[in-house]
């Protein structure tokens, strides 16, 4: 079992108890912005045999996290991983929102020889559930980040999600070598700019797309800061004299690899520019419109497609390559080669009522679906 109060069975805890703790949780699936509350729980007993207290310092809030309190993603918590406490008609469990986010061992149970208080760990389940101030979880649920001595905490925090897609999409398809070239869409998303980042670290040259926008120069100069060769507009995109544009930039070597996350006729323009025996990759769907690809590519270049999700991955991967990728990942971090995209971190303070933190939660999260944030947001929830 795998909850915020690890027992043989759950613990039973009323809001109105003496402050210590606290989580963002759900009784049902629904807006963000009107179904997520702020609860108060006791502090956490030892924890049991073969398990570890931790306390989160800084856990991301992403789209995904959204989509989960919605009832629309794939993978959803389990009843396993709820809370009961009082509502309104009796008791009722609760759902702790968040999947992603890094933690300090806190506590240690017997039996846990390869962990020690005050190692920062990031969560190995799906849907652990990471809004919250303290919990109790396996030890075999948890990864210790590696060199974390040399990390932000937004660093640490953000180091499952993002650069994983990047880095993974980037390795995973197409063997690529130095002075490859790569064309992406969405450049300027968590996972584009550790693209470009990653993509630069690795010799691989990119070809970025973006929306116009009034800001435009100040997002170009900032992507190519990250290490992005070119940028494009998809209405510079829908331009026939683009091909040659991009033919001269790539000296007519073939365009191997594109990732999207947008999806419609955009996407289908980019694909237009990819070389023979190229690989499209779908990991999102920003535009909401299907994905339309004419034959012609599939018959004269063998065009192949791939989805991907970083949740599969997961799921079929052994411990040791997840520990592989994240010593990867941090290594890019400690040698100043990828960085976290610019952030904004919501405080959740230990003065705030519970009334108090659920009205800016619910703020936040209906900022975010309505694309009012232009950061990646993070949440730091203070505890006693």
């Amino acid at each position: 079992m795998f909850s915020l109060l690890r027992s043989s069975s759950l613990r039973r805890f009323s809001s109105s108890a003496i402050r210590a703790d606290r989580a963002v949780v759900y009784a049902q699936n629904g807006d963000p912005s009107q179904v997520l509350t702020v609860l108060t729980y006791p502090n956490l007993p030892q924890p049991p045999p073969n398990s570890v207290n931790v306390q989160f310092l800084l856990s991301p809030i992403n789209p995904a996290d959204i989509n989960v309190v919605e009832g629309v993603y794939p993978t959803k918590p389990t009843r396993a991983d709820t809370l009961i406490a009082p509502g309104k008609n009796g008791e009722c469990q609760f759902f702790v929102g968040g999947n992603e986010g890094l933690a300090r061992v806190t506590a240690l149970g017997a039996g846990v020889n390869s962990l020690a208080v005050g190692d920062w760990v990031i969560m190995l389940k799906q849907q652990a559930g990471t809004w919250a101030t303290d919990r109790n979880v396996s030890a075999t649920d948890i990864l210790k980040v590696p060199n974390s001595e040399d990390l932000t905490e937004a660093q640490a925090a953000t180091l499952t999600v993002n650069p994983p897609t990047a880095y993974n999409m980037l390795s995973d398809f197409v063997a690529l070598q130095s002075g490859d070239w790569v064309i992406q869409n969405g450049a300027n998303s968590a996972v584009g700019q550790a693209v470009i980042q990653i993509a630069a670290a690795k010799g691989l040259k990119t070809i970025n797309l973006i929306r116009d926008r009034p800001d435009l120069e100040q997002l170009v100069q900032k992507l190519e800061n990250l290490g992005a060769t070119h940028v494009l507009t998809y209405d510079q995109l829908s331009d026939k004299s683009v091909r040659e544009k991009v033919k001269e930039w790539t000296g007519g070597k073939a365009i191997r690899l594109g990732l999207n996350c947008v999806g419609g006729k955009d996407t289908t323009a980019m694909a237009r520019l990819l070389g023979e025996d190229g690989h499209l990759v779908s990991y999102g769907a920003m535009a909401k419109q299907p994905l339309s690809l004419p034959i012609s590519l599939f018959i004269f270049k063998n065009l192949t497609c791939h989805g991907f999700w970083q949740s599969r991955w997961y799921s079929q991967r052994s411990l040791g390559e997840r520990e592989t990728l994240m010593k990867n990942l941090v290594n890019l971090m400690t040698e100043k080669k990828l960085d976290t995209p610019e952030h904004e971190i919501i405080v959740v303070k230990m003065d705030e009522s519970d009334e108090q933190a659920t009205q800016k939660v619910r703020e936040t999260l209906q900022a975010i679906s309505g694309g009012r944030y232009g950061k990646k947001v993070l949440l730091k929830i203070e505890s006693a």
